[in-house]
């Protein structure tokens, strides 16, 4: 007896071992923990660019969190050729931005159906192009879009919003206009920012980078200029009611937030209607945060990066009075771009969570979001390789397109 319990023993052993060494890896079908295990490290390990402390506990590596429902990555298509944007259509069709002007409408499955023209023409040099893309509150009835673009304007280009209709056979974009520009235009190819995001009282937010050239970088924090911007707007460009700045001279009444570098995320909170922004930092400082009428973010006087070239930016000050603590920032960077809440219940440990396209990092980012604070972060389809541009959600999946022309879904394993 006792050599068979000693033999049980053993076995038993040895299985335990083999099931710790292989863990499930991101991107695969299944995970292995529940995502309020408390005992995994933060998910970045690389040294961070600067010495900066946080302003709080939790606003930089949090504990790391790991998806336990079983899910699937589908490949659906492979040649986009240079997408920005992402967004479902009501009838479960994907409509894509082409980075050189035009948009692409793909079937649910992955199916190319039509290639849509009829925008304006854009300025597609280094980072610019046609950018963004939202949808009408009522677009199953009046078919109108909306999207941004760098736009030549001037003595340089800028950042403008565009609005159509869709035709009756969604091959062109019908009686587009600009209903709003981020002046003033500037001689730059970078940091257009460019998303759009709709409220639940139809009124359009709008982001702007502010166009990477000190020019630019410093207008961050001036109210009379479009740059380094968070705008609330009409859906006919106007300034939204109740603006915090509209009665403010010297102000653009469409300013709801500012003193932001390149926000290319943005996204609507499914419950709370708060709104969340994600923005590129220099070289560490990579931000989120949670957007307040009227308040300042700080850039380019606060900030937890340094410069490209390592030398410290500015007074090298991560707080000051008057200006907004990132809810959360990256040090070193993930380049944070399109991103959104998963707002269903098909992956329950999933729902309000935020999810982030990775550009440098190469991976999406998986935020749980508690009373407004960064409680966990997961990594997802890093075995990818691919710098995630956007990430849409529809009907309890989500979907992501790449720079690299790819598009993916990632759903629950029925």
């Amino acid at each position: 007896m006792w050599l068979l319990a000693k033999r049980q023993l053993a076995i038993i052993s040895s299985l335990l071992i083999i099931i710790s060494c292989n863990p499930a890896k991101s991107g695969d079908t299944t995970g292995t923990s529940t995502g309020t295990d408390t005992s995994i490290s933060p998910v970045e390990k690389n040294k961070p660019n600067s010495d900066y402390k946080p302003a709080f506990e939790g606003q930089t590596r949090i504990r790391g969190v790991k998806t336990s429902t079983a899910y699937q990555v589908d490949l659906l298509a492979d040649s986009l050729g240079h997408p920005w944007a992402v967004i479902p259509m009501p009838d479960g069709r994907l409509l894509v931005t082409e980075k050189s002007g035009y948009l692409l409408l793909y079937s649910a499955t992955g199916d190319l159906l039509k290639k849509i023209t009829g925008l304006p023409k854009v300025d597609d040099g280094g980072q610019g192009g046609l950018l963004d893309i939202a949808l009408d509150p009522a677009f199953s009835t009046n078919k109108t879009i909306y999207w941004t673009f760098a736009e030549k304007y001037g003595i340089g280009n800028l950042t403008s919003v565009g609005k159509g209709q869709l035709s009756a056979d969604e091959s062109s974009i019908q009686n587009a206009t600009v209903i709003f520009r981020a002046t003033p235009e500037l001689k730059s190819e970078y940091h257009y920012g460019s998303r759009l995001a709709f409220d639940k009282d139809g009124y359009l937010f709008v982001s702007t980078g502010e166009r990477s050239i000190p020019d630019g970088r410093k207008q961050a924090q001036w109210l009379n200029a479009g740059l380094g911007k968070v705008f609330k707007i009409t859906q006919d460009g106007k300034p939204a009611p109740g603006n915090p700045f509209a009665t403010q001279a010297d102000a653009k009444p469409e300013i709801f937030s500012y003193g932001h570098r390149n926000p290319q995320g943005l996204a609507i909170h499914p419950v709370t209607g708060d709104v969340w922004e994600a923005e590129f930092g220099p070289r560490g400082g990579d931000e989120l945060n949670l957007i307040k009428a009227g308040k300042n973010y700080g850039w380019p006087i606060i900030t937890y990066g340094i410069e490209y070239d390592g030398r410290k930016l500015g007074d090298s000050i991560q707080q000051k009075d008057g200006m907004e603590q990132p809810v959360y920032y990256w040090d070193p960077v993930v380049s944070p771009s399109g991103m959104v809440f998963y707002a269903g219940d098909a992956i329950p440990e999933w729902k309000n969570n935020l999810f982030i396209g990775g550009l440098s990092s190469t991976h999406i980012i998986r935020l749980v979001i508690e009373n407004n604070k960064v409680t966990g972060e997961e990594r997802l389809l890093e075995d990818k390789k691919e710098r995630f541009r956007d990430v849409a959600y529809d009907n309890g999946m989500l979907y992501a397109v790449t720079d690299n022309g790819k598009l993916y879904r990632v759903k629950k394993i029925i």
